[in-house]
């Protein structure tokens, strides 16, 4: 049976990533009543049954775990350590002509309509430089072909130059990263490196046998000291 976290609950650190996404203050590990009001006004406004009971569902939605599985808290996302050995951190972009926004639930799409069983990145990077969470790290990725199984994936919104007029597969590959893209890449990175710390940092390009200019910028490079 699924756990349910609640108001009393004793698990300060649970609590305390908690708080942060639903924006308490202080955060201080201690579930009362403003707690437990300020979930309700988070789930009612993430399309959640406003019940103020922080079970499966709700924690998925704010991208925290329990403090029993092992990982790091990135801001008000908490990366969980996979139980997958990670050899690599693949950086790619998502083909998308610049200025041009595309959401993780359309990427999703996108991809189970290809036939895969989910997203196949691991954490998705938006224009606005937001992190989100994509297929969970415990499980085999689909971003690079025979590498999946040790590798982590992230992906950026961008990649391609957008040019009016021009057919989608004519446009051409363009680093089209926001400021807050960078920033959020080189700050989740490094944590990620922090969860693996013999991985390698590429971008997909890098990889043998990839005939692609994706992530359309030389990550190896850029990442290199991270």
């Amino acid at each position: 049976m699924a756990m349910v976290y609640k108001q009393g609950c004793t698990d300060k650190e649970l609590v305390k990533r908690i708080q942060r996404v639903v924006g308490c203050s202080p955060v201080d590990g201690i579930w009362g009543a403003k707690t437990t009001e300020a979930v309700k006004v988070w789930q009612k406004a993430h399309g959640l049954v406003d019940d103020g009971l922080v079970g499966p569902a709700t924690l998925a939605k704010m991208g925290v775990a329990p403090s029993s599985i092992i990982g790091i808290q990135h801001g008000k996302l908490f990366l969980k350590k996979s139980k997958r050995r990670i050899d690599y951190i693949a950086v790619h972009c998502t083909a998308t002509p610049e200025g041009v926004d595309k959401s993780v639930q359309k990427i999703r799409e996108e991809h189970i309509a290809q036939g895969w069983s989910d997203i196949g990145y691991h954490y998705v990077i938006t224009r606005d430089g937001k992190i989100y969470p994509g297929r969970d790290v415990d499980l085999v990725g689909s971003h690079v072909a025979g590498y999946n199984s040790n590798s982590i994936g992230v992906v950026y919104v961008g990649g391609l130059e957008y040019k009016p007029g021009v057919a989608y597969n004519k446009l051409q590959p363009k680093d089209t990263r926001t400021a807050a893209q960078k920033e959020a890449l080189v700050s989740l990175l490094r944590d990620l490196r922090r969860l693996y710390p013999n991985a390698k940092i590429q971008g997909h390009r890098d990889f043998p046998k990839v005939n692609k200019a994706c992530p359309s910028f030389d990550a190896k490079k850029e990442y290199s000291n991270l």
